[in-house]
């Protein structure tokens, strides 16, 4: 498998500073909208980036991991598990979730930082079958950090971190998610597909098939069979399954180009 390294680890801070700015400027009711995320409102989804940070110290730092059962699917251990987290957070008020969220984040933050990123023990389900190399999973964690914020951002009509500094790491973590959804896909060696984002952090990706695997790539190809054009804002939602303002741009072979929507850069 090809990896695209992309280092994400000096925006964890940034990303929570801004969190916590977001959230210290709500008013009362604009805890209480709803989000994109089924049956959460924002005070949820706060409380979830909290948990997210407190699990993973638990787990990861101190190996105390309380996981699925052998055989239970893991999507569906891990919703049950954000939800239990949630129904018993809900008991916390905002200013406590705040105060919370910059301690649980920097011990995570100086876990990651004593890891070796090269190290390939990590899983991230979406992008491989195999274990992949450590700053992979660290990025994925970035991510999760990130989309979650631009829900409250959208939820409460605050402008999002859309620069490209946190946007690109973000874009290309989720471009990983593409040869898994390929992988099944038949075609012959040299077919090309690409994925094209425009707007601040975008950039233009391709998978090529070699040897009954399609091999990721940056950069734009010359001649793609197949590709999907559209903008970052719409990207990584598209790759989450949130909605989008507007439908991706499909050319070439649409059957081809097709199945790159079905692309997911989430646990489900």
């Amino acid at each position: 498998m090809v990896l695209l390294r992309v280092e994400t680890l000096p925006l964890f801070p940034r990303v929570r500073r801004a969190l916590i700015e977001l959230l210290a400027s709500l008013g009362t009711e604009e805890w209480k909208r709803p989000t994109v995320c089924p049956g959460w409102d924002v005070h949820d989804v706060a409380a979830h980036l909290l948990g997210v940070d407190l699990a993973n110290v638990s787990g990861r730092r101190d190996a105390h991991w309380l996981g699925p059962r052998s055989g239970e699917h893991l999507g569906a251990w891990l919703a049950g598990f954000n939800d239990q987290w949630v129904e018993a957070a809900r008991r916390l008020s905002p200013r406590v979730l705040v105060d919370m969220i910059e301690p649980a984040g920097r011990q995570l933050d100086d876990y990651f930082a004593g890891l070796d990123p090269e190290r390939v023990d990590a899983h991230v389900t979406w992008a491989s079958k195999r274990p992949v190399p450590v700053w992979l999973d660290i990025a994925r964690e970035y991510t999760e950090r990130w989309v979650h914020q631009q829900q409250i951002r959208d939820a409460t009509g605050r402008p999002g971190l859309t620069g490209e500094e946190f946007v690109a790491p973000v874009l290309t973590t989720f471009v990983h998610a593409l040869p898994l959804a390929y992988a099944q896909t038949d075609a012959s060696d040299g077919t090309t597909v690409q994925f094209a984002v425009t707007g601040p952090g975008g950039g233009c990706w391709h998978l090529t098939r070699n040897d009954a695997e399609w091999e990721l790539a940056a950069g734009e190809h010359a001649h793609p069979a197949a590709e999907v054009t559209l903008d970052a804002d719409d990207a990584w939602r598209l790759l989450t399954r949130s909605p989008t303002a507007a439908d991706p741009r499909l050319s070439g072979d649409h059957d081809l180009a097709g199945v790159m929507l079905s692309a997911v850069a989430v646990i489900a």
